[in-house]
């Protein structure tokens, strides 16, 4: 088998590969890492590569295996993080230059669960500057596999590219508008965003405290539930008959869709009727506000992680992750408590539609990747391209991004699957059944067969 082709496995696949001999952790890394070498010029999705850490991790991987200590299917399995994660002894930038020699003193929860699992990180991935919506010049783009000539999306473009170009095999994310989602639906991968809560942000670098999730951006929505057991702590598998089931369709249309994306949902969704679902079209009572309140809870959020370092390194930010980071002192306290309102009344909104259907289906992202990252603050297209992802960070419902076709110039769409709070497992169980019911969809980006 090609290198390439073991890089692109399924988890439980190379578990099973693993566990029969016929490949060990240490063989695996390795590759991983050549990979890495190789592809990352031209992605630029890690800012840091942990070679050495990799090697010790995947040589005790391996020992623990062949003398029966079994940690799970994530023992031996190269895996990334978003480069907000704190990892002890391990630089942690945010993709910015004022912690670009930050070196933490000890692991988030995510990095000790992953470590305690058995998983090999083989690096840290490249973000925009403190996940707030612009690329420091720094760092720069992470590149799509698909088309290196466009962006992987933010603010979790790095871990979205690695997994979709088989840089490793799962990676963690963070989501405060579609963080996660976005980048997955750009790279064609699957991005799931877990009820808000249900991960730890110990040790992860906020953005905005009630708006920031945790999750896992994996080739597979099985391969995501694996990583999402191990980084939850709390198992989160389900059985699923499609027969049957009622799913609401929401934001299919708007002036900003391109036609390519609704083809490629419409296809999704048809598919999903042949396999016995029944879909109903949904209208949630102003859900057109929900772009500025997104806007209206997160910029003064933000404004105040960042104060000190705004009077003290006011020169250090990009200039557009500055730009709103002043934003944020402008927003009025009465507007932002009117959007905190409005989030209980939208929560409620939601709550109330998911009583009549088992789940919420919508394009992630009303188009595919563009050539750069639209400034979450400084335009419409910021806006829009959240708009179908920011309304369940307001809410903190789960929501799962996966493949579900590709639109203009072979670039992939993504389909959104949303579901009741801690109904987590559904969402991927509904993700996988589709992803089973439409093989096509998991095309191998060009870069990747190089």
């Amino acid at each position: 088998m090609s290198d390439i082709g073991l890089l692109l496995k399924s988890i439980p696949e190379i578990a099973a590969m693993y566990r029969a001999k016929q490949l060990s952790p240490l063989e695996l890394t390795r590759l991983t890492l050549t990979r890495i070498e190789q592809l990352n010029p031209s992605l630029n999705a890690f800012i840091t590569v942990t070679s050495e850490k990799a090697l010790a991790q995947a040589t005790r991987a391996e020992q623990q295996l062949a003398s029966g200590i079994d940690r799970g299917l994530l023992h031996g399995i190269p895996i990334a993080l978003k480069d907000l994660v704190d990892t002890a002894g391990i630089r942690t930038t945010c993709g910015s230059s004022i912690l670009r020699d930050h070196v933490p003193g000890q692991d988030a929860v995510i990095t000790k669960r992953l470590e305690a699992a058995g998983a090999v990180l083989v690096g840290k991935t490249n973000l925009l500057e403190f996940a707030y919506g612009i690329v420091h010049p720094d760092y720069g783009q992470t590149n799509n596999p698909f088309d290196p000539t466009r962006t992987a999306g933010g603010s979790s473009g790095g871990s979205a590219a690695a997994v979709a170009a088989g840089l490793c095999f799962a990676a963690v994310g963070t989501d405060t508008g579609g963080s996660i989602r976005i980048p997955a639906s750009y790279c064609g991968v699957a991005g799931f965003k877990p009820t808000y809560g249900l991960t730890s942000l110990e040790g992860v670098f906020p953005l905005s405290w009630s708006l920031d999730h945790a999750g896992p951006i994996a080739r597979s929505s099985e391969d995501a539930r694996l990583m999402l057991e191990v980084i939850s702590d709390k198992k989160c598998s389900t059985k699923l008959e499609l027969k049957g089931m009622r799913f609401g369709i929401l934001q299919r249309e708007g002036e900003e869709m391109q036609p390519e994306v609704t083809a490629a949902f419409d296809a999704a969704c048809a598919v999903l009727e042949r396999a016995g679902a029944e879909l109903v079209t949904l209208k949630i009572p102003n859900l057109e506000l929900a772009d500025a309140a997104l806007l209206n809870v997160l910029l003064p959020e933000a404004s105040v992680i960042h104060a000190d370092w705004l009077a003290s390194r006011f020169e250090d930010y990009a200039p557009f992750t500055r730009m709103q980071i002043e934003l944020g002192f402008a927003v009025p306290a009465v507007t932002h408590v009117r959007a905190q309102q409005y989030r209980r009344h939208l929560t409620r909104q939601f709550l109330e539609v998911l009583n009549d259907v088992k789940a919420i289906l919508s394009p992630t992202v009303a188009f595919v990747a563009p050539f750069e990252d639209p400034v979450f603050a400084a335009d419409d297209a910021g806006a829009t391209e959240a708009r179908r992802t920011g309304p369940y960070n307001l809410t903190g419902l789960p929501a799962l991004s996966v493949n579900c076709g590709f639109g203009a110039h072979g670039l992939p769409v993504g389909i959104q699957i949303v579901t009741r709070p801690f109904e987590d497992a559904l969402a991927l169980a509904i993700g996988s059944a589709l992803e089973d019911l439409m093989p096509e969809a998991r095309a191998v980006p060009k870069l990747a067969r190089a």
